[in-house]
C-alpha cells in the first residue's frame, strides 16, 4: 500500500476512526483503569472497535496506544512494558485492517513540562517517544500521529524522535481553544500558523488539528493552518461538537449528519485526512466517509 502522505498527495481524501475511549468505557472499561493495558487483558474487544469503523469506511485503523508513554504508563506502575504494550497495540489494529487500511500509531502528550517549566530534558522526552514510536511499528503500524499536543517544544521532540528511529509516515497534531475575541490557540499559547512552521521544519509529513473543537470551529483552524503553509497535506479530527455538561455527564451532541456536512466544509478548507475525535461514533464516521467518498467519485 502506498505510503498515505503520498496518497494524499495524490488527491485521495483518507477517512481516519473515530473516538477510542468512549468505545472502551462501553465495552467495560472502568474509570482510572489503563485503557491500553486491554491490548494485552482484551485484545479481542479492542479489535472489535477497530472493526466496527473499518465497517464504516475508514481507511486508517487508530492504534489504542494515545496514553503508550513511559511517562503515562507509569501512572498504572506499567512503565517497563512500553514495548510489550505498543506492539500489541499496533499488531491487534494491523489484524482488524486485514490489508485494507492503514494502521496509524497514537502517541499522546505525556503530562510532563520540558525545562525550563518543568524537570524534564528535551533528552529524557526523546527517549521515551522514540521508545514507543519504535514499538508501534514493530508492531505493524505504518505512521504515527502525534496527536492532542499543546506544547511545541513537546511535539517537535515527538516528530524528531518518531522518524530518526522509524520510517513511519509522521503526523503532528494539535489541540486549539477559541480565543477570547477571536482566532484560536492551544493551552500553551500556540497558533495554528506557529504550530504548523515548528512542526513541519521539525519533519512532520503530514500537520494537522484533533479534539477540543467540534466540526464548525474545526474548519476555521484548518483555514488557519493552510494559509500557514500551502503544499503540506493537512488532517482534521475535531470532537462531534463542544463538550457539553448535562446532568453530571459530559456530552457531545453533534448528529453525524451535521458532522458530515461540516467535513465537506473541512476539505474544501484543505483538509484531506478526516477523521474524528471525541464523541465520535461509527455511525459518524459511516456518515463522513459517505458523503466524503461520494463526492471524490
Amino acid at each position: 500500500m502506498e505510503r498515505i502522505e503520498k496518497r494524499l498527495q495524490a488527491g485521495e481524501i483518507l477517512i481516519i476512526d473515530g473516538a477510542m475511549g468512549t468505545a472502551l468505557q462501553e465495552l467495560g472499561l472502568q474509570v482510572g483503569e489503563c485503557p491500553e493495558m486491554w491490548c494485552l487483558t482484551h485484545p479481542e474487544k479492542v479489535k472489535s472497535i477497530h472493526k466496527s469503523y473499518r465497517e464504516a469506511g475508514s481507511d486508517i485503523v487508530e492504534c489504542n496506544s494515545f496514553g503508550g508513554t513511559r511517562y503515562k504508563l507509569r501512572n498504572f506502575g506499567l512503565e517497563d512494558r512500553v514495548v510489550e504494550i505498543n506492539r500489541a497495540a499496533a499488531a491487534i489494529a494491523h489484524e482488524a485492517a486485514e490489508g485494507t487500511q492503514h494502521v496509524l500509531g497514537s502517541i499522546g502528550p505525556t503530562g510532563e513540562f520540558m525545562e525550563p517549566y518543568g524537570i524534564e530534558t528535551e533528552e529524557d522526552f526523546f527517549e521515551a517517544f522514540a521508545e514507543q514510536a519504535k514499538a508501534l511499528e514493530e508492531g505493524g503500524a505504518d505512521a504515527v500521529v502525534i496527536e492532542t499536543m499543546m506544547a511545541i517544544e513537546e511535539c517537535c521532540v515527538a516528530v524528531k524522535a518518531a522518524r530518526s528511529c522509524t520510517d513511519l509516515t509522521v503526523i503532528a497534531s494539535f489541540t486549539f481553544n477559541p480565543k477570547q475575541g477571536g482566532g484560536y490557540v492551544s493551552m500553551m499559547g500556540v497558533t495554528p500558523a506557529q504550530f504548523a512552521m515548528a512542526a513541519l521544519e521539525a519533519g512532520a509529513h503530514i500537520i494537522g488539528a484533533n479534539c477540543g473543537l467540534g466540526s464548525e470551529h474545526m474548519i476555521e483552524v484548518v483555514r488557519k493552518i493552510r494559509k500557514a503553509v500551502k503544499v503540506v497535506p493537512i488532517m482534521a479530527m475535531p470532537n462531534a461538537g463542544m463538550p457539553k455538561l448535562v446532568n453530571g455527564e459530559t456530552i457531545f451532541d453533534e448528529s453525524p449528519d451535521l458532522m458530515a456536512e461540516n467535513c465537506k466544509i473541512l476539505r474544501d478548507a484543505g483538509a484531506t485526512l478526516i477523521g474524528g475525535c471525541c464523541g465520535t461514533t461509527p455511525e459518524h464516521i459511516a456518515a463522513i466517509s459517505k458523503i466524503l467518498k461520494s463526492q471524490s467519485t
